[in-house]
């Protein structure tokens, strides 16, 4: 997915994607690790740490909303910035490129209601 794609480094802590920030691109990582945080009035929570391969921010092309999420580096890390022309292109040029997002997006659907079923079954 690297033409029409721009590479960039980041380094430990910096931030990739601010929460309540717009966007038109998705990130994919290519080396090194990243995390993904939300803020609240009771603070900073951990969602995921996110390595080679994941990719982050697809939201913001598929709905026009703000980010939910803030993503920064950890350690050094080589993320890719694919935005939405882009996309939709290599999707057209291998659709078993859109079929690897529905799968990685239905397994954090998955990861997800997990966490929410625990988190009633605490209450």
């Amino acid at each position: 997915m690297t033409v029409g794609a721009l590479g960039k480094d980041f380094d430990d802590g910096e931030i990739i994607i601010q929460q309540g920030s717009t966007g038109k691109c998705m990130y994919v990582i290519q080396d090194g690790q990243v995390e993904v945080v939300q803020s609240s009035d009771q603070g900073e929570q951990h969602l995921a740490t996110l390595r080679p391969g994941d990719f982050f921010g697809e939201m913001a092309i598929f709905e026009n909303e703000v980010r939910s999420a803030t993503v920064r580096a950890v350690g050094k890390a080589k993320i890719l910035q694919v935005d939405k022309k882009t996309l939709l292109r290599r999707i057209k040029e291998d659709p078993l490129l859109a079929v690897n997002l529905l799968k990685s997006m239905s397994h954090r659907i998955r990861v997800l209601d997990a966490q929410l079923a625990q988190l009633e079954s605490d209450a």
